[in-house]
């Protein structure tokens, strides 16, 4: 078994004293609030009312999972995660790698992506798309794949005044998101929450922020 370093171990200490404190913001911000007063309901309202989040994600191995019989479902835990954040009415949105190829704007690129996930789906519930709405980011050119920022870099921009945070199980990719103003959280290690806590989420749309922009936090955890 792999020890634990006193560097890692500190690291981690940091880490979840921050989110904690997070946590306590977030309860101290919306006292009494049920989950659908949490946040607000549109990056729109959001930006209008000076606070909101967006919540983008790696897909493949985040969301969903591949088995070695190409059959495609739900990561574990991720059908919940989602409902939760829909729940709170918190925004979400895809940064994932596509052929380019498959077609010339985003809308045509996440239709594609669509076909080929949905036809290898398996489980009770499909995957839910409508989350996503446009916000799914797709490369135009080889040289947007990730792990370079471009796809990072037109989320941010989408998401206008809004905070922002990114989700994968990549080390690389969290570090990128995190250089570029993300609050960004590597899923699925052990030890840790499959996912960012959702209400630690929904404190970050209230802390307040400057006219540098919303995204000053960043997860320290690795």
């Amino acid at each position: 078994m792999k020890k634990t370093s006193a560097k890692d171990t500190s690291a981690r200490k940091v880490t979840w004293r921050m989110l904690l404190a997070l946590g306590g913001m977030a309860a101290l911000a919306v006292p009494g609030a049920g989950p659908a007063e949490a946040a607000p309901r549109t990056v729109a309202d959001g930006g209008r009312a000076g606070r909101c989040v967006v919540v983008y994600f790696d897909l493949g191995e985040t969301l969903v999972h591949t088995a070695e019989d190409k059959s495609v479902r739900y990561s574990p835990g991720a059908a919940a995660y989602l409902r939760a954040l829909r729940a709170r009415h918190i925004p979400v949105g895809l940064i994932t790698n596509v052929p380019p190829s498959w077609g010339s704007t985003d809308a045509e690129r996440a239709a594609e992506l669509k076909k080929v996930i949905d036809q290898d789906w398996v489980g009770s519930r499909p995957f839910a798309w409508s989350d996503f709405g446009d916000r799914i980011f797709t490369p135009r050119t080889e040289a947007e794949r990730k792990p370079a920022p471009a796809l990072w870099k037109r989320a941010k921009k989408a998401a206008g005044s809004c905070r922002v945070v990114y989700q994968a199980e990549t080390p690389d990719e969290v570090q990128v998101g995190r250089s570029l103003g993300y609050f960004s959280y590597q899923v699925a290690r052990p030890g840790w929450p499959a996912y960012l806590p959702v209400r630690l989420i929904a404190a970050l749309s209230h802390l307040p922020y400057g006219k540098a922009g919303a995204n000053t936090a960043s997860s320290k955890g690795r």
